[in-house]
């Protein structure tokens, strides 16, 4: 099965030589399924041709805003309708999850409750499970139809699935303790109040559950459907 990532943004340059690329931590979340991968650097304008390009997609994570006026935005969104419309496995990641959701009739936005760094404890269909968070926009009206299957006190639209054939999360299963310290120091100071990620810092010793989601992950997207 082939997956086509659709990479919405790049790591800031003094941590991709230690964690490499976005799309790079999705192959090895998803590594060990069968998968072959192809990378389009949607942020800088490479699109698929159509949705044969791939079996399904995956839209990761940007230090961009889905409601922000960018050029591949509409495009992205287009394409997202059209995944849809195809009935192919769809997953999306923090923008990945903002942007679906967007593109099918919901609403973003910065959200007032300020962000969530690190690691976060969230309700999956039941479950306690535990990931790393680094956001504050938020979506905060969903599209028609969509199930919301993960939450907490913060981030109620944690999860959402959509139909069969999409599911999305705004946490990051795809990042581990060192990238998010990374993050907190180069892209935290003055943006993340101190004392946020002071607590972040604390928790992080913590297990999370990333090869749990992204298991989950691989599943949902391997899975057989009508």
């Amino acid at each position: 099965m082939k997956i086509g990532i659709l990479v919405t943004g790049h790591p800031p340059d003094d941590l991709r030589s230690e964690f490499g690329t976005y799309d790079g931590m999705f192959r090895t979340l998803l590594g060990g399924n069968g998968f072959t991968f192809e990378t389009f650097n949607v942020v800088d304008g490479q699109f698929p041709d159509s949705t044969d390009a791939a079996d399904g997609w995956v839209i990761t994570g940007s230090r961009h805003g889905a409601y922000e006026d960018h050029a591949w935005i509409p495009p992205l969104e287009e394409l997202i309708r059209a995944i849809r419309d195809k009935g192919q496995p769809l997953i999306g990641v923090c923008f990945g999850h903002q942007i679906i959701a967007q593109a099918l009739g919901g609403k973003v936005e910065k959200f007032t409750g300020g962000w969530a760094v690190g690691r976060t404890d969230y309700d999956l269909d039941g479950q306690t499970v535990t990931l790393n968070a680094w956001h504050q926009d938020q979506v905060v009206a969903l599209p028609d139809g969509a199930r919301v299957t993960g939450t907490n006190d913060f981030c109620q639209n944690a999860m959402v699935a959509y139909g069969d054939t999409i599911w999305t999360v705004q946490a990051h299963p795809e990042y581990g303790d060192g990238f998010i310290k990374g993050l907190m120091d180069t892209r935290g100071k003055g943006l993340v109040p101190d004392e946020l990620m002071q607590a972040a810092t604390n928790r992080l010793p913590a297990n999370d559950d990333n090869p749990k989601i992204g298991q989950f992950m691989a599943e949902f997207l391997k899975k057989e459907r009508a």
